[in-house]
């Protein structure tokens, strides 16, 4: 017979085998709730048929890591038939989130990305408040960089008041309202502040006044004390060496900046003798893959794209740097930079990147900067980069390390949760 939980988090986001980091960032904070207190812990996501219809960018499925007991992952059916032409897959969510929401058990319920989840749950509490049936739900919406520059900017470019207002009003509707930085903060109230001033409405007010910060959770145990003897074994199967090679590791887009790191790549005396690993997926793949093959360096750039969780770690610590050349294009602004932190954490060669968007707010002052679409400022850096000292090259990490500490899934939990006054009681004892 079945234990009834006690307390309930819910999860709504793109959960794994998307690779986004918003993705690990859901898990690690159902890993977290765990630790915390939560009895029960349900992530609800997306059909896996579903997520490989959309062209999203996504990890092999036999090398998902598995999620702790206790954590329970729901894909929920799309609910009609072909008569329905959109919208099916988010009605199964819906769907499911009211039964989650009225069976009795007291929920916190986290969307990550606005649109659609935090949509589905303002949508959800209210159907479940008008059955009449008990409700005790408390939500909390986190906006990332995407909810502004893919959907809210756009609705405000093109002039579509009523779709922004659908995002702004569900966002506002949930009891806490964050950000996963300032500048994703900064991002929606410039954004509500237009719509306001088109249409007399007061969106941003109320955005200035209830979005708080929450940064992304990252398990940082994964990225500290890595044994050097694992390191070797995952650098050996992949054919790699230690300080061997300039490292890239995130989604391939052209925000990411991939092919200025390529062309600086060509332009740096150490391309002579590092290779150019290039880890990740994206629309861009096949784009970045043909001008990698024109370089005059092509044998020595090596793309892989079946790299799992458990490999990134050592693999991030075995390079001699780390690039990430973000430059902010209409479709996606580096809003936080998920993969800078965990570089950071993993130790490894220097990080080299951009003052785009959130990224300060990421690195802070411990990573080398370089302008966007500077191929040769970035081959001047690696070269920089390479050029550090063994002891100063260790102090750097050891500072950067430290600074990336701030984001520890238990840490982020706390404040979060916290500041949301719904930890549980265990946790706050």
């Amino acid at each position: 017979m079945s234990t009834r939980p006690r307390n309930r988090l819910v999860i709504v986001n793109r959960a794994d085998p998307v690779i986004c980091g918003h993705s690990v960032e859901g898990r690690n904070l159902a890993e977290a709730a765990l630790a915390h207190g939560y009895d029960e812990v349900r992530i609800v996501t997306w059909p896996v048929e579903r997520l490989e219809s959309t062209g999203l960018p996504l990890k092999p499925l036999d090398r998902v890591l598995p999620y702790s007991d206790g954590i329970i992952v729901e894909r929920p059916e799309p609910v009609g038939d072909y008569k329905v032409p959109d919208g099916r897959y988010l009605a199964g969510i819906t769907g499911r989130l009211i039964e989650l929401f009225t069976d009795g058990v007291p929920t916190v319920c986290l969307s990550l990305y606005l649109s659609p989840h935090t949509v589905a749950v303002a949508d959800a509490v209210r159907a479940a408040w008008s059955t009449g049936l008990p409700v005790n739900v408390t939500t909390i919406a986190e906006a990332v960089g995407s909810d502004v520059t893919n959907v809210v900017r756009t609705c405000v470019d093109e002039g579509r008041f009523g779709a922004a207002a659908h995002v702004l009003s569900s966002y506002l509707s949930q009891d806490h309202c964050v950000a996963v930085s300032e500048y994703t903060r900064d991002l929606i109230i410039t954004a509500a502040a237009e719509v306001d001033a088109c249409h007399g409405t007061r969106f941003a007010q109320q955005c200035r006044e209830r979005i708080r910060i929450s940064y992304p959770a990252i398990d940082t145990a994964e990225y500290i004390d890595l044994d050097p003897a694992h390191i070797d074994d995952v650098l050996a199967a992949r054919g790699l060496e230690r300080d061997g090679y300039v490292l890239f590791l995130s989604r391939l887009t052209k925000a990411k900046g991939v092919d200025d790191l390529i062309a600086a790549f060509e332009r740096t005396p150490a391309g002579e003798r590092l290779r150019l690993v290039i880890i990740g997926r994206g629309p861009e793949s096949d784009a970045l893959r043909r001008l990698a093959a024109a370089s005059p360096r092509a044998d020595r750039i090596v793309f892989l794209d079946d790299v799992d969780d458990a490999e990134k770690p050592a693999l991030m610590a075995g390079c001699a740097a780390y690039v990430l050349p973000s430059k902010p294009r209409p479709e996606f602004v580096e809003t936080f930079g998920i993969a800078l932190a965990e570089q950071m954490l993993a130790g490894g060669g220097a990080v080299i990147t951009t003052d785009t968007g959130g990224i300060r707010e990421a690195v802070g002052d411990h990573a080398m900067i370089v302008p966007v679409d500077d191929p040769d400022a970035i081959a001047a850096a690696i070269d920089a980069a390479l050029a550090l000292e063994p002891a100063e090259r260790a102090a750097r990490a050891a500072r950067a390390r430290a600074h990336a500490l701030q984001f520890e899934r238990s840490v982020v939990f706390e404040r979060l949760f916290g500041g949301a006054g719904v930890l549980p009681a265990a946790a706050r004892s």
